[in-house]
C-alpha cells in the first residue's frame, strides 16, 4: 500500500534525502525537497511544532548561499514568536530568547551578516547571544566562549582593534582552562591572537 506524499513516513524520508543532498553540496535539490517538507509539516503538525521548526532550519541551511539567507533565519525566529527587533531590544528576560534553538538561529544569522560584511548587524546579534549564554550557561561554557571569540573577530574586522584583542585575550585564557591547550578552538584563537599582536593591533590599548 502506498503511504501517500503527506504521510509522516514519506515526509521523514524526503527530509533524509534532502540532508543527503546538502552533504553532497546539491543545494538546489535540497532546497526543493526541504520546501515540500516544510509545507507538509506546517499543514500536518502546525507552524510551531518542533519538527516544523527543525525543517525550517534545514531549509535555511540549504539556502545559506543565497543572496538573502538571513530571510530563513528570521522566519525561524518568528516561529519562536521572536522578531529581529525584539531580539535586539529585549529587556524582559524572555524565556523564548533563552531557547537553545533560538540562540543557535541568532548565531547563524550573525554569521551570515559577518560573511556579508554587515559588521554592525552581526555585532548586535553576537552581543545578545553571548550575554544570554553567559546568563544561562555560564561565562566559561564552550558555547559562551565560542560566541565571545566570534564577537572579537567581528570587532577586529570592523576596525575595533583594541576591543577585539582584549576580548580575544580574555576568551583564550578561559578556553585554555576550560577546553585545554590543544583543543582546536584554543589553537585557532591562539594563532589569531598571535597574528593580531604581531601586526600591532593592540599597541594602542
Amino acid at each position: 500500500m502506498k503511504l501517500g506524499e503527506n504521510h509522516p513516513s514519506t515526509t521523514s524520508s524526503m527530509a533524509k534525502v534532502a540532508l543527503t543532498y546538502r552533504k553532497q553540496g546539491r543545494w538546489e535539490e535540497a532546497e526543493q525537497l526541504e520546501v515540500q517538507v516544510v509545507e507538509t509539516r506546517k499543514t500536518k503538525l502546525g507552524m510551531d511544532h518542533p519538527e516544523t521548526l527543525k525543517n525550517i532550519a534545514n531549509l535555511a541551511a540549504a539556502n545559506i548561499r543565497a543572496k538573502q539567507p538571513e530571510f530563513f533565519f528570521i522566519i525561524l525566529m518568528h516561529c519562536c514568536n521572536v522578531t529581529f527587533g525584539d531580539i535586539l531590544n529585549d529587556t524582559t528576560g524572555s524565556q523564548t530568547l533563552y531557547h537553545p534553538d533560538t540562540l543557535s538561529s541568532m548565531a547563524n544569522l550573525a554569521s551570515t551578516f559577518w560573511n556579508q560584511g554587515r559588521w554592525s548587524e552581526a555585532e548586535q546579534l553576537q552581543v545578545q547571544v553571548m550575554e544570554t549564554r553567559k546568563t544561562k550557561l555560564g561565562a566559561d561554557h564552550p558555547d559562551t566562549l565560542s560566541s565571545m571569540a566570534n564577537l572579537a573577530f567581528t570587532w577586529q574586522y570592523s576596525g575595533q582593534n583594541a576591543e577585539a584583542i582584549n576580548l580575544l585575550r580574555y576568551c583564550l585564557a578561559r578556553q585554555k582552562q576550560t577546553l585545554g591547550l590543544n583543543h582546536p578552538q584554543t589553537l585557532a584563537n591562539s594563532e589569531a591572537l598571535g597574528e593580531w599582536e604581531t601586526e600591532g593591533l593592540g599597541t594602542n590599548i
